[in-house]
């Protein structure tokens, strides 16, 4: 998977309609809470809490996936999956900053956009 995104906004405004107010909603949205749903992937992971995680795995999918970051959607599906699996914490943390970077570099792209 890629370490880089690019924000693909013709994309985005394709699945939107063509509608920049939508878009820009969105992005706001998004940078309002991006830090909350890092912290909240965080605090399921320190409490080894597998169904908060799973959950907020497949939120931040769909988030990611709202702004045509395939790869991010990727990342969380598959902590998604290893959170319902079951897995220990110490063998989600990865899974779980990764994450979490690919918010925030989502964050960064919107800023600019």
């Amino acid at each position: 998977m890629s370490q880089g995104f690019f924000l693909d906004k013709a994309r985005i405004l394709e699945r939107l309609g063509d509608d920049e107010e939508i878009f820009a909603a969105l992005a706001d949205l998004y940078l309002q809470d991006v830090e909350a749903y890092c912290g909240q992937l965080g605090a399921a992971l320190a409490a080894a809490d597998n169904a908060v995680l799973c959950r907020e795995a497949h939120t931040v999918k769909g988030l990611l996936a709202t702004f045509a970051d395939d790869d991010g959607a990727a990342l969380a599906f598959a902590l998604e999956g290893q959170a319902r699996a079951g897995a220990a914490p110490a063998a989600l943390a990865a899974a779980v900053a990764a994450v979490q970077a690919r918010l925030r570099l989502v964050g960064e792209a919107l800023r600019t956009a």
